[in-house]
């Protein structure tokens, strides 16, 4: 995208984006927010014990069929499409931080390394938090030759970081390109943006459709409850699967984190299929129980009827034809269920 086109950008203003629906407001409350992330959290944040991550060889991933979905943790997701590979929001780095010795730390390494990834198509990228754009990997993925997909403005930071033009493609919302059959469409998000105190929304959000002729699938990035999902579902939907944030809420960040009932309502408004939940267990970034966005979304899924998918980090999805998982979660010591009503099949 040529700079005249990125100054179009119709949510762009006076330099800084903006989003499609007024920003909620968080409730009234009497208690410093910041305070309590840093010095109040509760132990359950993390958890007690290993949580349980499968290995994955490159002879695996060499073998493995078209449409194979693995989770690698948080929101990296890696998809094999038409033979080649893709993965979205690559993070490898030990905290989600801008420094290596504070900050959010990995509750689990990655069920392979980054240096033995297979041949990448393509990189999607939804924004440039830490927990979603890793300095590191990407400029290690760079010097593969492999090309980047992102929103305006992050291929800036790409740049500085020494990924070469040709690799960068950015893109406004509803804007998207062609790949070796596959269709890309970077669609809205009801979020923001920044990496330090100064720099808040000087780069867009996006959330992502990938068409493989008949198959869809939408991956959110980041995200609060908003119209936009709705108005992508009429345009993309039917979506075989969607891969939702549900994870890293709170009451006090209504307007770019979604609650599991949105989560839920959004795969809805999206004419979704099968759900995997997304942007959880991996880093501590809120104040709830690290399990309880997989129990919440579980119990929730069930009363309205949605399919539901969860694998573990590292064990393949078919994503033509998923498979529910199992609830990983409950074998790690100290995970008790989040609410005290659980679906039958749940228990």
């Amino acid at each position: 995208m040529s700079n005249s086109d990125r100054s179009r950008a119709a949510q762009r203003t006076d330099g800084r984006f903006r989003n499609l629906d007024p920003e909620r407001r968080a409730p009234a409350t009497d208690r410093n927010v910041m305070w309590d992330f840093f010095f109040n959290k509760p132990k359950n944040t993390v958890p007690a014990a290993p949580i349980p991550v499968r290995a994955l060889s490159r002879a695996e991933l060499d073998a493995a069929p078209d449409r194979s979905l693995y989770r690698l943790g948080h929101s990296t997701l890696l998809l094999k499409l038409r033979g080649g590979w893709w993965i979205t929001d690559p993070v490898f780095a030990k905290r989600a931080s801008p420094v290596q010795w504070a900050g959010p730390r990995r509750f689990h390494v990655p069920p392979i390394a980054l240096r033995d990834l297979p041949p990448l198509r393509g990189v999607l990228l939804s924004h440039d938090h830490y927990d979603h754009l890793d300095r590191a990997a990407v400029r290690r993925l760079a010097k593969t030759g492999v090309h980047f997909y992102m929103p305006i403005g992050v291929g800036d930071r790409l740049a500085a970081w020494g990924v070469p033009k040709q690799a960068i493609h950015e893109f406004d919302w509803w804007q998207g390109i062609g790949v070796d059959g596959l269709r890309l469409t970077a669609t809205p998000a009801q979020h923001f943006s920044g990496r330090t105190l100064s720099d808040r929304n000087r780069t867009l959000w996006a959330s992502w459709v990938i068409e493989d002729g008949d198959f869809r699938l939408f991956f959110s990035g980041d995200s609060g409850y908003f119209s936009g999902f709705r108005a992508i579902g009429e345009r993309f939907g039917p979506f075989d699967v969607t891969c939702i944030e549900t994870g890293a809420y709170n009451v006090n960040w209504p307007g770019v984190h979604m609650q599991p009932e949105e989560t839920v309502q959004a795969h809805i408004d999206l004419r979704g299929r099968w759900l995997l939940p997304i942007h959880n267990g991996t880093f501590d970034l809120a104040m709830h129980a690290w399990y309880e966005p997989f129990e919440r979304v579980h119990e929730l899924a069930h009363a309205r009827g949605v399919a539901l998918t969860t694998p573990a980090f590292g064990e393949r999805l078919q994503m033509d034809a998923p498979h529910a998982g199992a609830a990983w979660w409950r074998t790690v010591e100290g995970a008790r269920p989040a609410t005290s009503q659980l679906a039958p099949d749940a228990r």
